[in-house]
């Protein structure tokens, strides 16, 4: 039974970690301690250590569409608004896009489309003029375009974010050991088959009565019974660095989802880099033991590439769209890891075999910031009732997890492959020059 002065260890300082830290301390849990390996937060090992993500609320299930409803109110309140920009959602196919990507877009819009909360802004976009009437600053032909306007939408600056509560929540009480030694978890300490600390890389045991791992894209690593059921993937990130006049050209734009292509964000005002990601399943780094973690190389913020495949699709976004931007270098090229189920549904449940002494949080799937003003307020139910309630976020065994990860899941399209595939072709490519 975890009461308010219980000891309580949360591993990781991303994203879900911090929400559940600021819920456990507003629920009065007052020996709550976050281990994070970084030196700093926001953590380079976060998938949410970037410029920014998208707030949306569309969703092919109205669950998560009503969650996120509910989330975007949370990013309008005084903690969450200052990193919140609503600068409206523009979602659209190519003329080219596979019929995965348009069925995608149009169950993505009927899920909004008649709610009442959204219904009265929704715009239908069919061809170049209509968009233009929502992105007169995109000079590009826009082929075949159609699509919507969500004005109830945008981004948030998620690194901004992660600091903003950190240091929010670091005021009320919840403490913080960072550190590749002294906040690195390397395992878990059992006693008759219930964890009672963790000890991190420098030799400590800290003491627990409840641990709850946030690793994200790292978590298999401290609990390989995840098998399977949560895996690490990353996606490709590139930017482009834009002077003064052009960032403030294109300040207010819509964040902007091309299904078949990629997505990009009004610049970041700060740095002037504007921000572009290319759509697909994305890569993989599976062990012999099948379990994909983060290789070492990737854990840097600043990798320097991404795979061909992906900058050919970022050059033919911006030449649909800012055909002036098309030829420009890519700058801060990475990958970003992220935790992925089979799903994508989020897991938030007590690991089986521990007593109920260890939560996991795993498969944010793309889209699990969005929910930070409100995703520990689910972590705070969970250990008030002492069980899972929602099918979709409870811990799956091997024998439940599907035998396919791509086709059932709607922003999988198209084919993903394994990290190893692409340092290989990239050292390839580099000896030919």
């Amino acid at each position: 039974m975890v009461s308010s002065d219980s000891r309580i260890v949360i591993l990781g300082g991303g994203a879900w970690g911090l929400s559940t830290g600021l819920y456990l301390t507003e629920a009065g849990y007052s020996d709550v301690t976050i281990l994070e390996r970084a030196e700093t937060i926001p953590s380079p090992y976060s998938a949410a250590y970037d410029l920014n993500k998208i707030i949306r609320a569309e969703y092919e299930d109205d669950f998560y569409s009503k969650l996120a409803l509910e989330a975007i109110e949370g990013w309008k309140t005084p903690l969450f608004g200052p990193y919140y920009h609503q600068t409206g959602y523009v979602v659209a196919t190519t003329g080219k896009a596979p019929g995965k990507a348009i069925t995608h877009l149009e169950k993505a819009l009927a899920s909004i489309e008649k709610d009442p909360a959204f219904a009265p802004g929704i715009r239908r976009l069919d061809g170049a003029k209509d968009f233009k009437n929502y992105t007169w600053q995109y000079t590009g032909p826009l082929s075949g375009f159609k699509g919507y306007y969500n004005p109830l939408a945008g981004y948030a600056h998620s690194s901004d974010t992660m600091k903003g509560i950190w240091v929010h929540v670091s005021q009320r009480g919840v403490k913080s050991i960072l550190g590749e030694r002294a906040g690195k978890a390397v395992r878990l300490e059992y006693s008759n088959g219930k964890v009672t600390g963790v000890t991190t890389a420098d030799g400590k045991t800290h003491l627990a009565d409840l641990v709850i791992s946030a690793l994200g894209a790292h978590s298999a690593e401290l609990l390989p019974q995840l098998d399977k059921s949560s895996i690490a993937r990353s996606w490709s990130v590139a930017h482009v660095q834009l002077t003064e006049d052009e960032c403030n050209l294109l300040r207010g734009i819509p964040t902007t989802n091309i299904r078949d292509l990629g997505f990009f964000f009004e610049p970041d005002p700060k740095t002037k880099l504007f921000k572009l990601c290319p759509l697909g399943i994305g890569y993989t780094n599976t062990g012999k033991d099948g379990i994909s973690l983060p290789p070492s190389p990737a854990l840097s913020p600043s990798q320097g590439f991404i795979p061909k495949g992906d900058e050919e699709k970022l050059r033919q976004l911006l030449r649909e769209t800012f055909p002036w931007m098309a030829d420009r270098p890519f700058v801060d090229k990475k990958l970003c890891w992220f935790s992925d189920t089979p799903d994508s549904n989020y897991c938030i449940d007590f690991v089986p075999g521990t007593e109920k002494s260890v939560i996991a949080l795993n498969g944010d799937s793309g889209h699990g910031f969005k929910m930070m003003p409100i995703f520990g307020k689910w972590v705070t139910e969970l250990i008030a009732k002492g069980k899972q309630d929602e099918p979709r976020w409870q811990w799956r065994t091997p024998s439940e997890i599907a035998s396919h990860w791509g086709e059932s899941v709607s922003w999988r399209v198209g084919q993903g492959a394994e990290w190893r595939e692409l340092i290989r072709a990239e050292s390839k490519g580099a000896a030919k020059l």
